[in-house]
């Protein structure tokens, strides 16, 4: 019997310099998509990923292309031996890549779509104003508090609902620090501040959604062809009003990826394949729930063992 399979798309911080050029090398598929990306942004996107330099592949409204670029890549690449999914998930930035693999919006409209929203992130709170930081090894239901008895320095609230263990908080500076102070005395096992330019996935970036907003209402967006679970209701968005409402508020909302993988599983998905640079998710996958399979393509060695696991699977 066939096994169900998702693509799951990863998000900002999977960029490295040199993704994606053994595919361009090696596929006409993702040869041909890179050369058009290039033709469409016009600002060297594809030696940006190639050949860095790493500072600029590192702007967010460099590196949101970019992923989204080497990801459907690697999909077309997948699909080329006929692999495709029964539903998909992206992270953040990753969902523009999961519906474009749904046929919800175009490759062609995603791109630059996506530039402009990494813009309008980064400009929507001063540099060095805002932070974000993993909590590791509390509970939700405790982070959520910390982030509340924080809140009266600033705007502190969960970002991403990871994996267990796991969850990002984001906000004002002060409040991100003393929300993590909070947390290790609840008990966390580990706080890690991340390196980002702005505090992503909280209310500061509303004013990144309402510009968000204006552009996605120049787009085609269609009704997905296969299920797409959203990161905002972690269930999946079927008609494309609903996705417009959704990546306006996804901008500020936290990302329930733990929930959407479990509803994935709910929904008798099997087998997880992380389409895209690193493989992060497959790490959240183990996490969550270490009996189903996880692999990652997005490079020559990764698919080539990924298509040699699923060789009697699918």
């Amino acid at each position: 019997m066939k096994r169900k399979i998702a693509f799951v798309f990863p998000g900002q911080g999977a960029q490295y310099v040199g993704m994606g050029k053994d595919l361009y090398d090696n596929y006409a598929e993702a040869r041909e998509l890179f050369d058009r990306a290039d033709e469409i942004l016009a600002n060297g996107i594809k030696s940006m990923c190639f050949e860095g330099p790493e500072e600029e592949l590192k702007k967010t409204e460099n590196t949101q292309p970019a992923i989204l670029l080497v990801s459907v890549a690697a999909m077309r690449v997948l699909q080329r031996y006929g692999i495709h999914p029964d539903m998909v998930a992206g992270l953040s930035l990753g969902e523009y890549s999961a519906l474009v693999a749904a046929s919800s919006i175009t490759f062609e409209d995603a791109l630059p779509l996506v530039m402009k929203r990494g813009r309008f992130m980064q400009q929507a709170v001063p540099l060095g104003h805002g932070s974000m930081a993993a909590v590791l090894g509390l509970e939700r239901q405790k982070v959520e508090e910390c982030c509340n008895l924080a809140s009266d320095v600033g705007v502190v609230e969960p970002a991403n609902y990871n994996c267990p263990g796991q969850i990002v908080i984001s906000g004002h500076v002060a409040a991100v620090e003393k929300a993590c102070a909070i947390a290790k005395e609840m008990g966390a096992k580990r706080i890690v501040p991340l390196a980002v330019s702005a505090p992503f996935h909280c209310s500061l970036l509303k004013p990144a959604g309402e510009a968000l907003q204006k552009e996605l209402d120049g787009i085609d967006i269609k009704d997905p062809q296969i299920p797409v679970i959203s990161n905002v209701e972690a269930l999946p968005v079927r008609d494309a009003a609903h996705i417009r409402k959704l990546l306006v508020q996804q901008v500020s909302s936290p990302v329930r990826w733990e929930d959407s993988v479990r509803y994935m599983i709910s929904q008798g998905i099997e087998v997880f394949i992380e389409v895209g640079p690193g493989k992060v998710l497959t790490g959240f996958l183990k996490k969550i729930s270490p009996e189903v399979r996880g692999y990652n393509v997005g490079d020559i060695k990764s698919l080539e063992a990924t298509l040699k696991e699923l060789g009697g699977m699918i």
